[in-house]
């Protein structure tokens, strides 16, 4: 499994970007996706991700504090895809952003996977 991330890049403070993650190989059930960043300096941490129920209905989304209500996670599940839409970019997003994944190649397995990162610098 190979996770593809994309759409980084150098924003002003106050703008938006759109990152987009796709996930290609053998899977069988994508459990959840979704996002963490590492500033510089700083531990990784979770950014936003989405969990998987029964149901495209039961799906569930968590956020860090720090993103809530400028920050939204979603997915296209027919192209095993997670987006991350940031409005009101601030210097301190500025991070490496990864796409994280739990994905199942059989009914018996869970692994993690991580894209390769994708940097967003936020000028002030």
């Amino acid at each position: 499994v190979q996770l593809q991330a994309s759409g980084g890049g150098l924003v002003q403070a106050g703008g938006s970007l759109r990152l987009s993650c796709a996930a290609s190989g053998s899977i069988l059930r994508i459990n959840a996706m979704g996002w963490y960043r590492q500033a510089p300096g700083k531990q990784r941490e979770l950014v936003a991700m989405m969990h998987t129920g029964t149901m495209i209905s039961d799906d569930s989304t968590n956020y860090a504090d720090s993103v809530k209500g400028r920050f939204t996670v979603s997915r296209d599940y027919a192209k095993n895809t997670v987006y991350l839409q940031m409005n009101s970019l601030k210097p301190e997003d500025k991070a490496v952003y990864y796409c994280n994944a739990q994905i199942s190649d059989s009914p018996w397995d869970n692994y993690q996977y991580w894209g390769q990162g994708t940097l967003v610098t936020v000028s002030s």
